[in-house]
């Protein structure tokens, strides 16, 4: 079909630069770069061949059009060899309807993006897939990287260090000491990263490892890199996918580094200028309010833009004061007329508790866009008809010390209403029956 892509300035400076370039902002003025890609010739299908395209693709065993991402290759990354490319399968993830959250707030029609039902437990496989992905190219094409790097608060890195290691691509991640879970520190340690654990916060991470891939040969993998937009916004493609096509009216997804919230505007922008859909819904952006730039600045109209020093919060993805892809995430909120919100420490670990008790298992990062979603029921904004999608972005396994702490009612500023700990009994049967009888009946 002859479609291609390249990097522009999302400011407009006149230039185009290659996919295949360690380029991540422009050169004349600074500013971030997107990936474009020739509308006129993706136009050359009609919608309806598009998803027809899309529909028989899915989970395909054709290499590697059973991906999620790769399914969409032509919207994605078309000028990527099939040789090179690094798939785990990504995306196809699960659209649970949470029927009984649903009715107890009111709205019927709640639904669940399960991100984190992917290969290392999170969102992050979309955009890592691409991103590694064209490494594998340019190295395969004689350019001299030796290692891929990003700072990360946990989920990046991860991702990051699987499919590198997938493609026998090293990898070196930057983490803010004792800020990420366990469990997402042990994954890039397994996968053979070369893990620097620093005594900062992400933020600090952020500004050490843009100053080390200022050397070409170590190529930069934060999403301010605009590969890893093109692999995340599949997931605004996919839900409506889901729902035969059909557009729901909400769509509410945690944010921290705002490019996951970039990348699902791009990505249903690109549908309605290609056809696909008739009209975005609207979009609520959710932030902790310990780590609430993005927010602040939201209460100003976006016209004005001040980092915060993000403080300790459970959500610990998205503890992050200087957000690297606010300028982009400002432009998909007025494109969508997007609202943001906050989430206090207490609202979060509730929301996720209670998400818990209807039959999900919600990451720190889920109850804070869950919260958002009681807020805006709670204020009208969301109305009882609407079709609501909330975006999960990583798997509450990840998250078991939030979880623990929460039932032990262990959690800073967080009063654990519906902890549920073990009953400790003697093997006693007189003393089971009373604390199941105890339970049944409601005391």
């Amino acid at each position: 079909m002859g479609e291609q892509a390249w990097l522009q300035c999302i400011r407009g400076c006149e230039g185009r630069y290659s996919l295949f370039e360690a380029l991540y902002e422009c050169p004349r003025c600074g500013g971030l770069l997107e990936v474009a890609h020739d509308m006129a010739a993706l136009a050359a299908r009609s919608s309806a061949e598009w998803k027809a395209l899309f529909d028989a693709r899915t989970r395909t065993n054709e290499w590697p059009y059973g991906s999620g991402v790769w399914g969409k290759k032509e919207w994605v990354c078309p000028q990527v060899r099939n040789e090179n490319i690094v798939s785990m399968y990504e995306g196809h993830t699960n659209l649970f309807w949470a029927r009984r959250l649903g009715e107890e707030i009111g709205i019927p029609d709640v639904w669940v993006k399960l991100c984190g039902n992917s290969h290392t437990g999170s969102f992050k496989d979309l955009g890592m897939t691409v991103l590694v992905s064209v490494v594998k190219q340019m190295i395969a094409d004689g350019a001299p990287i030796r290692a891929v790097a990003c700072a990360s608060t946990g989920d990046t890195s991860a991702a990051l260090a699987a499919y590198g290691a997938a493609a026998g691509i090293r990898t070196i991640v930057f983490l803010p000491r004792n800020k990420v879970s366990t469990a997402q520190l042990i994954q890039p340690i397994a996968n053979g990263a070369l893990v620097l654990s620093l005594d900062t916060d992400f933020d600090g991470c952020m500004a050490l490892v843009k100053e080390i891939t200022r050397d070409r040969t170590i190529y930069l993998a934060n999403s301010m890199n605009p590969l890893r937009i093109e692999g995340q916004k599949t997931v605004g493609i996919e839900i409506v996918q889901q729902f035969d096509w059909e557009v729901p009216d909400w769509i509410i997804i945690p944010v921290g580094n705002l490019g996951n919230i970039t990348a699902l505007g791009k990505g249903l922008l690109m549908m309605k200028e290609l056809g696909l859909i008739d009209r975005l819904p609207k979009l609520a952006a959710a932030q902790a309010e310990k780590a609430n730039p993005f927010y602040l600045s939201y209460l100003t109209g976006f016209r004005t833009f001040t980092p915060v020093q993000a403080r300790p919060t459970a959500a610990s993805a998205i503890q992050i004061g200087n957000p690297v892809s606010f300028e982009r995430a400002v432009q998909v909120m007025r494109q969508f007329e997007g609202v943001v919100e906050q989430a206090t420490e207490h609202e979060l670990a509730d929301a996720a508790a209670r998400a818990d008790l209807t039959g999900m298992y919600a990451c720190p990062h889920t109850g804070v866009a869950l919260a958002v979603l009681f807020k805006l029921v709670e204020r009208g904004l969301i109305k009882p008809s609407d079709r609501v999608v909330v975006i999960s972005t990583a798997h509450g396994l990840k998250f078991t010390n939030f979880k623990i702490a929460y039932h032990e009612n262990a959690l800073p500023e967080a009063e654990a209403l519906r902890r549920n700990p073990p009953v400790e009994l003697p093997a006693d049967l007189g003393a089971v029956q009373r604390a199941i009888w105890s339970r049944l009946e409601g005391r």
